[in-house]
């Protein structure tokens, strides 16, 4: 198998250059909907600004509601414009996903895995067992998940390594990490490998990243959204999560908020919600293109 290094693929972009100069703002101006497609960075993988989640208390609300009614919130989520579905490994919905997405052509939506770095385990081999897990022949993101330690990007060069040479037979399309904690956040701006940083937004800070990811306490928000505009000026697409506080928020108005926040005042690039039912697809679609009005 062919090996390529990290300083063999990162290279320096002129359109990294140009993506730092665009403000939130006129990202805000062009594009106006949950189904409208955003490149995510230096990645140029282009996605939909509102994603399937399907981690739910890591996908057991997924789960529950059993493989018929899950398949047909994926498709209804599909009819509505919403085409980024995304799972992990560590979740207990990858093999439904590929179920659900069974039969829809595959170059129609994206579809982003994230793979916890554990040690002793051959990276190769458990990316080809993820793409069996999910019923296809590529990922479009693959994420080293839940890296939560300041010295994760040492801690992880062999996985990050595996993703590269993943990407270089095109098993994947681009690459980056999920990050837990302010820590692991701190490592973000800066990282030439990550093309995709995947970080906890909201505006009250719920669930949110802490010196010591205490989900008991409030996140530093001032701190996170700091460290988000330092990552998308470097070239990084951002993909917000626990949105709405890993479901704290029950007040619509609160889901609301935190949307806009995300976008407005945070600048990510697109946003993940997990749902259980229709109802909560139409919501968030709905909440997108409010933040965007």
């Amino acid at each position: 198998m062919m090996r390529i290094s990290r300083r063999d693929f990162i290279k320096t972009s002129v359109a990294a250059g140009a993506i730092a100069s665009m403000g939130s703002s006129s990202l805000i101006a062009e594009r106006s909907s949950a189904g409208d497609l955003v490149a995510l960075g230096k990645s140029h993988v282009k996605v939909t600004r509102l994603a399937f989640g399907t981690g739910s208390r890591n996908g057991i609300t997924q789960r529950q509601l059993g493989q018929a009614e899950f398949t047909r919130q994926v498709r209804y989520a599909y009819e509505r414009g919403i085409r980024f579905f995304e799972t992990s490994d560590s979740y207990v919905t990858p093999q439904m996903l590929g179920i659900a997405l069974k039969g829809i052509p595959r170059d129609t939506y994206q579809l982003m895995n994230k793979v916890t770095t554990f040690d002793g385990i051959d990276p190769v081999k458990k990316l080809d067992q993820m793409r069996r897990d999910c019923n296809t022949d590529y990922f479009d993101i693959m994420l080293l998940h839940w890296q939560h330690d300041g010295n994760w990007p040492n801690e992880t060069l062999q996985w990050q390594d595996a993703l590269l040479e993943a990407q270089h037979r095109q098993t994947i399309r681009t690459h980056g990490a999920s990050v837990h904690g302010l820590p692991a956040l701190r490592r973000v701006p800066g990282n030439k490998w990550l093309d995709i940083a995947m970080i906890r937004v909201n505006h009250k800070g719920t669930k949110m990243d802490s010196e010591n990811d205490d989900w008991d306490r409030p996140g530093n928000v001032d701190e996170v959204v700091t460290h988000v505009h330092e990552a998308r000026a470097a070239g990084m697409g951002v993909i917000s999560m626990k949105l709405i506080g890993e479901g704290a928020f029950t007040n619509r108005d609160d889901r609301q908020k935190a949307m806009r926040f995300a976008f407005r005042n945070a600048g990510v690039d697109c946003v993940t919600v997990g749902y259980k039912s229709t109802a909560e697809i139409d919501e968030a679609i709905d909440n997108v293109n409010l933040a965007f009005a």
